[in-house]
């Protein structure tokens, strides 16, 4: 009678764990926004290089990414590769995150309009390619947050907007050509405003 019971519910739940399997679909999507950082600069690079404005260099600076993932009516977790580079004054630097999220849906209406908000971990790349200068990168730890509105259009696609933000630890280095090195500078944080589109299958 026990292993009855056992198998019972050994079905029961693996039954449900299929169920649950079923409900969820895969998606893939793509990411445009706009990216801001915030870059603490050691006290050798302020002195050296006239306290450069590093924060300028990706401030307000377009961003793409892709992503690929899971979800069903309660949430969705997907993985993210995004990229953004830009310039100002001389000044070069490059951000690749590799991200992975959850979030957890709350609908709003029957039209397919969600508010959704989770976590992310993943790690950030910086690379510091600015004219005149040796090429250095470091990758760091990336943790954060997100919250938007996903809409959903038809029966396999979805729009959305949002916000994150990422607390990193990426750091690199300035030396130029043929000179020895004059400071560093570190990634301490990143924030994003981005639009996305899904297509689920």
């Amino acid at each position: 009678m026990k292993t009855l019971k056992k198998l019972a519910l050994a079905t029961a739940i693996l039954g449900a764990s299929i169920g649950m399997a079923q409900a969820s679909e895969n998606f893939v999507g793509l990411t445009w926004g706009e990216t801001s950082n915030n870059i603490q600069k050691s006290a050798d690079l302020n002195r050296n290089l006239n306290d450069p404005k590093l924060d300028s260099v990706i401030n307000n600076s377009s961003t793409w990414g892709v992503r690929a993932g899971q979800q069903n009516e309660q949430g969705r977790y997907y993985a993210t590769y995004e990229n953004t580079s830009d310039t100002y004054s001389g000044m070069k630097l490059r951000q690749q995150n590799l991200l992975g999220s959850y979030d957890a849906f709350l609908p709003i209406n029957e039209q397919g309009t969600k508010l959704f908000g989770g976590g992310t971990v993943g790690l950030t790349k910086l690379e510091q390619e600015s004219r005149g200068f040796k090429r250095d990168s470091d990758v760091g730890y990336a943790i954060g947050a997100q919250a938007g509105v996903l809409q959903d259009i038809g029966k396999n696609a979805s729009i959305e907007g949002g916000y994150r933000y990422l607390r990193t630890n990426a750091s690199t280095e300035m030396s130029p050509h043929g000179g020895s090195k004059v400071g560093s500078l570190d990634l301490h944080s990143s924030s994003q405003i981005y639009l996305g589109a899904n297509y689920r299958f």
